[in-house]
């Protein structure tokens, strides 16, 4: 990515200081935020598909948005934590390629940059629950755009300046280097632009391939080596997720986000969600509706 290209923004949901018990044990969370972690005692862990850390004093943590893991926590653990909506008008995530759970050493800055933040957000806890599952699915995430604007101009700009600096440790980690030095070739990142920047639009193998001058078999096989999925699959994941980012950002209905997003009924769409999030539309609608 060039520096100049850079056009995510963020937006703050919560951030506090927390100490947890053996009660803190959730599995196979996934959130369409980001999430860091601050560990400045105890122990835990966090895994995602392909591996488990240990959550331990002295360390940051990162889980890009849409990256499913699990939580868990033996005895104690404390931690400052901070939650935030990624928001691209390409409709690629900073961590497209990197949709991993990333552990950095911390420095004594980001103690600093947490508690800075806590001084400029007060209130911004999670107040009813430690538990993934049910803050994501409830109406703690409404109004977090009012409480964004009610704090003044300059705290406002600070606070993203702030989440900025937290998220800019994670860019020199080796895993994130890596995944962008092995990013997609350029027929298939060129796909996955169009698929992002056209999810309103009817889609069809062939329509992508033809965007990239290849046969539709062909295109598929490398598709699939590249990302790991088919590409009408790619595009169902990438259709729910914007669906997701739109009921926590907007009072559209269901039957527009499903236009939104590309299907072509609301029962279909409504079929789709439930089978990748395993939750109803309509009952992650109404929890997360403003």
């Amino acid at each position: 990515m060039h520096n100049t290209g850079f056009k995510a923004t963020f937006s703050l949901l919560h951030t506090d200081y927390v100490q947890l018990n053996k009660s803190w044990n959730y599995k196979d969370v996934m959130s369409p935020f980001y999430r860091i972690y601050l560990i400045d005692d105890g122990s835990g862990s966090l895994g995602d598909t392909d591996q488990a850390l240990l959550l331990e004093k002295g360390y940051l943590y990162l889980i890009p948005s849409f990256t499913r893991c699990d939580h868990s926590c033996r005895d104690f653990l404390s931690q400052y934590y901070v939650h935030f909506l990624e928001d691209n008008p390409t409709g690629l995530s900073l961590f497209t390629y990197s949709r991993r759970v990333l552990k950095i050493p911390s420095i004594p800055e980001d103690f600093l940059l947490f508690k800075r933040l806590l001084q400029l957000n007060p209130g911004r806890d999670l107040r009813r629950s430690d538990d993934p599952r049910e803050y994501q699915n409830q109406p703690l995430l409404k109004g977090f755009q009012q409480q964004n604007n009610d704090i003044s101009f300059a705290a406002y700009v600070e606070t993203n300046g702030l989440i900025l600096q937290l998220l800019s440790r994670f860019l020199t980690d080796e895993e994130f280097l890596s995944s962008q030095r092995g990013r997609l070739s350029p027929k298939i990142e060129k796909t996955v632009l169009y698929i992002q920047t056209h999810l309103s639009e009817p889609m069809t193998v062939e329509l992508l391939a033809g965007e990239v001058n290849q046969s539709a078999h062909y295109f598929s096989k490398t598709f699939l080596q590249a990302t790991g999925q088919r590409p009408l699959e790619y595009l169902m994941q990438r259709r729910i997720e914007r669906a997701q980012y739109l009921m926590l950002t907007t009072s559209l209905s269901l039957s527009e986000i499903a236009e939104e997003t590309g299907f072509e009924s609301l029962s279909y769409f409504s079929r789709s969600f439930k089978k990748i999030t395993g939750q109803s539309a309509s009952q992650y609608s109404q929890a997360n509706r403003f």
